[in-house]
């Protein structure tokens, strides 16, 4: 089959088909992409615009026991009571800087009687790795803590733990575990006490603001796509020159790229091309 008229074979159709899937897959991840750098751009500015801000009453950002907006996250809050100090949890799994530990968590009695978890920070695991050495003890009496609010977390099928810790900050657990009226829509990052604590765990760090390299993956999805049509284009070059290797024209345009190629070579690469040609010539001519 002569001329172009091979690209309308079964063949050629299904490797086009096949590139338009590639070529398709590569814009929807490229575009997942994308929506994954929107989330984290979204995470950052409430970091930006909530970490900062000075602290409010805990009933303006959460009016009832399940209220939370997200647009709240990070805000700080005020919020008086005592501490259930032998309801104390500790968060399973909770690496910082690299370091294995655990967060933890101190039940927070209001005057009406409501109960805040307060996330009072993280401490390392001890020698038993299943528990750290010492954990800062609570204040006793009344107390006023400033915390940034953050969402509670899923539960995680699957994962379980020994007493007096938990898998994941989970709050409808702790409120069943409480047996008490317990905010299930947030909790609060420590950020002070007063009066203070002789010794705290280590307070958690600001997150990072960054955007992640989910832009520039998606660039490339998109090069992937390009690349596959690039690709075809180049196959179906190749299978039009070995289908017309004996066409004048085709031959008169061969020779002219070996030409300019070889004017482009050393001396030696110009016998090693020569050599390459006299034994190709060789095949095709049989023994």
């Amino acid at each position: 089959m002569s001329g172009w008229r091979f690209v309308r074979s079964w063949r050629w159709t299904g490797y086009l088909a096949f590139v338009i899937l590639f070529a398709i897959a590569c814009v929807l991840l490229s575009q997942w992409q994308l929506a994954r750098r929107a989330e984290a751009v979204a995470a950052n500015t409430k970091v930006e615009n909530n970490y900062d801000r000075a602290p409010v009453d805990i009933h303006a950002i959460l009016p009832d026991l399940a209220a939370f907006s997200p647009e709240d996250e990070w805000r700080q809050i005020r919020v008086t009571g005592s501490y259930l100090r032998d309801e104390q949890l500790l968060v399973r799994t909770r690496p910082l800087a690299g370091s294995p530990g655990f967060e933890v968590l101190v039940p927070l009695r209001l005057a009406d009687g409501d109960v805040f978890i307060v996330d009072r920070g993280w401490v390392p695991v001890g020698t038993n790795q299943d528990a750290p050495d010492a954990v800062p003890a609570a204040p006793p009496g009344t107390v006023t803590v400033v915390a940034r609010v953050k969402p509670g977390e899923p539960h995680l099928p699957g994962r379980s733990a020994p007493p007096g810790q938990i898998a994941t900050i989970e709050l409808d657990e702790i409120r069943s575990r409480l047996g008490a009226p317990t905010y299930t829509g947030a909790y609060g990052l420590m950020v002070s006490e007063d009066p203070p604590a002789a010794a705290t765990p280590t307070a958690l760090p600001k997150p990072a603001l960054d955007e992640g390299p989910h832009l520039s993956y998606a660039f490339q999805w998109l090069v992937f796509a390009i690349l596959g049509f690039v690709a075809l284009a180049w196959a179906v070059r190749q299978e039009y020159r070995n289908l017309n290797a004996d066409d004048p024209a085709e031959r008169q345009r061969s020779e002219a790229r070996r030409a300019r190629k070889l004017a482009r070579l050393t001396d030696a690469q110009i016998e090693d091309e020569l050599v390459d040609r006299a034994e190709q010539a060789s095949g095709r001519q049989g023994p």
